[in-house]
């Protein structure tokens, strides 16, 4: 298979799939894959997996591969909500409220990572490490990770995939932003051509599909253009997107529910992920009013990321002023800070190896 070379051993027990090169009549692409023995999709120059099609996913019990969990939960019925993350303490604190997916934010990683602002200044090895050890704290939930613009040219996306996917992770969404990109919901953003976007989403696709044995990693074609170029462009780069093979599609600061809807009927079947951050680009909408305009996946980027620095803003303020942590602790005392750490499985485990170390905590 193309790229083989770029992103790991060539050799696979798995047989590559049987591919042709069909010409699109478009300017972002002259062409694109097509398993050759399988229906292709409504556009006949559109990629096709025949292993990732959707209704390979809608029978049986959710997989323990967070990957092919997140396949599953895009192909049957409702939502999939994944809050924002920022670190260990809040994926702990996501999962002990029950979600079911998290989503790791470029912003979030450069501010808890670097105290920097989402100003491409964090790297891929800072997403990597984040993500990780995001991905390992329960390897069955799926983590969605930002790769904001696969950190270079086609064999750096290519990069960018593979290490996520050797990661853990479940998914990563990648834009058409340039590469001294900037937060979604800041102004002055400027995007790559059409064409360029188009490479960067065929390179992923590339990447994932050279993964020896199959992978089901989800890739998520994102589209910063709406700001920039207008709707109609956005959406126009993420049909040509999904043609390159996107799972999903992405498009930043959608500004109105009508506007969401038009979209989603726009690139359906095509699921689509609308991102919400308070004071934001886009609506507060809730979980609920984004299902029932059609959205397949809603991600709270920054929910994690704003409470801590008021929580803690607030605490230092206390401290500074009484001289004590008491009121902030709330009550809670470092063994009851450690159980939503994991203390409990920890302590378990090392006593069911016969292990002592931790008889008393």
């Amino acid at each position: 298979m193309p790229g083989l070379e770029l992103f790991g051993s060539s050799e696979s027990t798995a047989p590559a799939p049987t591919i042709v090169e069909v010409p699109v009549a478009s300017s972002a692409s002259s062409v694109h894959s097509v398993e050759s023995d399988e229906e292709a999709p409504r556009n006949p120059g559109a990629y096709y997996n025949a292993r990732l099609d959707p209704k390979n996913y809608l029978d049986g019990p959710l997989s323990l591969n967070a990957s092919t969990r997140l396949r599953q939960m895009l192909a049957r019925p409702g939502i999939v909500v994944a809050p924002g993350i920022c670190d260990g303490i809040s994926a702990r604190c996501a999962l002990e409220a029950g979600f079911e997916c998290l989503y790791q934010s470029g912003a979030a990683t450069t501010a808890s990572r670097l105290g920097m602002p989402d100003l491409a200044i964090a790297t891929l090895n800072d997403f990597v490490e984040a993500g990780a050890m995001h991905a390992s704290l329960d390897p069955t939930v799926p983590v969605i990770a930002d790769a904001d613009t696969g950190f270079g040219g086609p064999a750096m996306v290519g990069r960018t995939v593979t290490k996520y996917i050797r990661a853990g992770l479940a998914a990563c969404h990648i834009e058409d932003q340039v590469q001294t990109k900037r937060c979604g919901h800041l102004m002055g953003k400027q995007v790559v051509s059409r064409e360029e976007f188009v490479t960067r989403i065929r390179a992923a696709v590339i990447a994932r599909d050279s993964v020896p044995g199959g992978s089901d990693f989800v890739i998520i074609g994102r589209t910063d253009s709406a700001q920039v170029l207008g709707m109609d462009e956005a959406i126009h780069r993420l049909k040509l997107a999904a043609d390159a093979g996107a799972d999903v599609c992405f498009i930043e600061g959608v500004k109105t529910a009508e506007l969401l809807t038009s979209t989603i009927k726009a690139l359906s079947p095509k699921p689509v992920l609308v991102n919400v951050i308070s004071g934001g680009l886009t609506p507060s909408f809730t979980c609920q009013e984004a299902e029932a305009l059609g959205a397949k996946i809603i991600i709270f980027s920054l929910v994690s990321c704003v409470a801590a620095v008021h929580g803690i803003r607030a605490a230092m303020r206390s401290l500074k002023k009484t001289g004590t942590d008491f009121t902030s602790a709330q009550g809670m005392d470092p063994k009851a800070f450690f159980e939503v750490m994991g203390l409990n499985e920890v302590v378990t485990l090392d006593a069911r190896a016969g292990g002592k170390a931790f008889e008393v905590v």
